[in-house]
């Protein structure tokens, strides 16, 4: 039965999308059976694996609205053991869709039972807002992992997101519990990142991943190539840094 992990920050660029791809590869690397969603409509998990976004004919929003099963909407990727369920630009009106639906928020979570069993872990990339979507992913999820940059005001905004899943917890999910912070982008030439890091480490105390994620131009380079870190440059500090992160998310089952 898999493990369901969200990756979440309503921040763009802080690093949840980098995350999602090679968290997920790197756990495929180890053959360990992996899918992961792409919930973002802006589908840069599909395009950062290498799909051609334009070219699919249905996505995760197709199993979303009820016109397809999500087992009809995964599909294979370059990586053994790694499956997609891609995302499209019509993941924006999904929300509209769905505001009538009884237990809206539980739509994910519904369509991911019929396929739990199939994999060992499911990864949700979730989109850059605290949205009816991103509801749906922490309702589904059992962990959430919350990427923060290590760069000004990295902290701001993560109050909120933590209060949002506490209500989650609450009212929804009793089971969701935070994975852990991962810090991203760190550069250890700068004291602003080194700064961020301590903070984060003594405001959050045990939440906060050993590894942190470098800041790498092969890092930057591997989506535009649609490939993971680990198949674009696997002796590249960004892969280390993944494989690392890989093998402290398995510790934790």
């Amino acid at each position: 039965m898999a493990k369901i992990t969200a990756v979440a920050n309503q921040k763009g660029g802080v690093g949840k999308t980098t995350t999602s791809v090679n968290l997920a590869a790197c756990l495929a690397v180890a053959e360990k059976r992996v899918l992961i969603v792409d919930f973002d409509p802006q589908a840069n998990t599909t395009s950062g694996m290498g799909i051609d976004k334009n070219k699919l004919s249905k996505s995760i929003y197709d199993a979303l609205v009820g016109n397809e099963s999500l087992s009809a909407v995964v599909i294979p990727t370059e990586v053994d053991y790694l499956r997609l369920a891609p995302s499209s630009i019509n993941l924006v009106g999904a929300e509209v869709e769905l505001v009538d639906r009884e237990n809206r928020e539980c739509c994910l979570r519904e369509l991911l039972v019929s396929v739990r069993s199939d994999y060992d872990y499911i990864i949700i990339d979730c989109p850059p807002s605290l949205s009816l979507l991103t509801l749906n992913a922490l309702v589904a999820a059992e962990t959430v992992l919350i990427p923060i940059q290590c760069e000004f005001y990295a902290l701001e905004g993560l109050g909120q997101l933590l209060h949002t899943i506490d209500l989650v917890k609450s009212a929804l999910n009793t089971r969701l519990e935070i994975e852990g912070i991962l810090l991203t982008m760190f550069d250890s030439r700068l004291s602003l990142s080194r700064q961020v890091a301590e903070e984060a480490r003594r405001h959050f105390n045990g939440k906060v991943f050993e590894t942190v994620i470098m800041r790498n131009v092969r890092l930057s380079e591997a989506p535009s190539f649609g490939k993971p870190i680990v198949f674009y440059d696997a002796l590249s500090t960004g892969s280390k840094n993944y494989l690392q992160l890989a093998e402290e998310f398995l510790k934790h089952d």
